[in-house]
């Protein structure tokens, strides 16, 4: 069966971002790559060059994956807020650690709760302005 991995792209701070998530999720970064270390940056300037070509870090099945957006290369971000990226739980206490640490900084859209549809459930914003939702499904009965 397939998986979806989610990119992102930032604006020249995907490292901080990256490192943020690891502090929260654990796990070592599959990949991570400068531009510098890539072959493509020559042309690039020494700023540009630090920046992220491409970062992977595993998160239990799935895998989030980012880079910088160079402007000299014709590439930009902007901030949008068209996409949340969604996180399954195993249990309300790891939904919990995982809504505290991904919330820390950022803004509480809903907060953690029992809802309606049979679920644990919160929403936020994080300090970087990536949106997230935090499920944990109760076994059926």
């Amino acid at each position: 069966m397939a998986t979806i991995g989610t990119y992102l792209t930032f604006n020249g701070n995907a490292e901080d971002v990256f490192n943020f998530y690891k502090s929260v999720f654990g796990g070592e970064f599959a990949t991570f790559q400068r531009f510098k270390d890539t072959g493509h940056g020559d042309n690039l300037s020494d700023q540009d060059k630090e920046k992220i070509m491409h970062v992977a870090l595993p998160v239990g099945n799935s895998i989030l994956m980012a880079s910088d957006a160079v402007e000299s290369m014709g590439n930009k971000v902007i901030e949008g807020t068209n996409f949340s990226l969604s996180v399954d739980a195993k249990s309300e206490d790891e939904a919990n650690a995982i809504f505290s640490g991904i919330s820390a900084g950022g803004k509480v859209t809903m907060a953690m709760e029992k809802t309606f549809w049979g679920a644990y459930f919160g929403m936020c914003t994080d300090k970087f302005g990536i949106q997230w939702m935090v499920n944990y499904d109760y076994p059926k009965q």
